[in-house]
């Protein structure tokens, strides 16, 4: 083949990587204006009354028109409504973390009897929602004598989360070489200690995996504190924020705030950590 020729399909060959290259980018462009939009929405509506919004949707507002945050600071009760989520969600994800990642930690680094059918057993979990199971929850916490309760929501959302946590976390800790536990045992090192000081910081990644997995749905959930909270002062931030939304009128733009000051821990907590989030991810292709 001559070098003419030759120039010519590496020519060819680079346009073609450069074509689909910028395809790719159009599309993840496009889906990220797609994903952002929404919540770019969400916050202009914040600074605007309800009639601005019905008038100019998409129009950007007077961000110095903070009435509507002042309002719902002072007279709504959503503070105790954005306390009450915190508490609820700390304690879920506390629980969710500790569990399972201990029980991730047996069934991935030990060898026993029944350890695949344990596995499966949680792995079920993800195919069974428990929202089918609202009559038999509702009557167990009212046999526990915690209905109306935040304890309710607690060990709701902790048997919520574990499937999907330890699915995720079994799969990483099984790829952790074990030649890093052999070592601390010969130095004398406890069971314990292994999993404490050596692989627990090896599954941090994975554990930021399962953390958002589990703190979005948790945090934004409406459908089991409308069941079993009923009292005002134990109310989350999805429950609360109806109380926004009259029977005839609503004004959006307090809504809007509250939706605004509720995303934003979410929001936070995604930006912090996802540098780990990401090299979770792609840790399992690296191994």
């Amino acid at each position: 083949m001559s070098a003419d020729a030759t120039n010519y399909y590496d020519r060819k060959g680079i346009l073609g990587a450069l074509g689909r290259d910028g395809l790719l980018q159009v599309i993840l462009i496009a889906n990220t204006i797609l994903m952002l939009a929404p919540i770019v929405i969400m916050v202009f509506s914040a600074f605007k009354t309800t009639p601005q919004i019905f008038q100019s949707p998409f129009g950007i507002p007077d961000f110095t028109q903070v009435q509507n945050f002042v309002k719902i600071w002072n007279e709504t009760n959503f503070l105790r409504y954005l306390l009450n989520s915190f508490v609820v969600t700390a304690a879920s994800m506390v629980l969710i973390l500790t569990l399972g990642t201990m029980a991730a930690y047996a069934l991935g680094r030990y060898a026993f009897s029944g350890a695949s059918f344990i596995l499966m057993f949680f792995i079920a979990g993800l195919t069974l929602p428990l929202k089918l199971a609202i009559i038999p929850l509702f009557m167990l916490m009212r046999d526990l004598s915690i209905l109306n309760n935040q304890l309710s929501l607690i060990f709701v959302y902790t048997a919520m989360g574990l499937p999907s946590t330890i699915f995720i976390m079994t799969g990483f800790i099984r790829t952790l070489p074990n030649e890093l536990e052999d070592a601390a045992r010969m130095d004398g090192a406890s069971e314990a200690r292994i999993m404490w000081s050596i692989m627990l910081p090896l599954v941090r990644p994975a554990m930021v995996i399962a953390g958002i997995q589990n703190v979005v749905p948790i945090w934004n959930d409406f459908f089991f504190p409308l069941v079993f909270i009923q009292n005002d002062n134990l109310k989350t931030l999805p429950q609360g924020l109806t109380t926004f939304m009259g029977e005839y009128t609503t004004d959006w733009g307090v809504l809007f705030s509250g939706l605004t000051l509720s995303a934003a821990p979410i929001i936070i907590i995604y930006i912090v950590l996802s540098r780990q989030f990401i090299a979770g991810m792609t840790s399992g292709a690296i191994k």
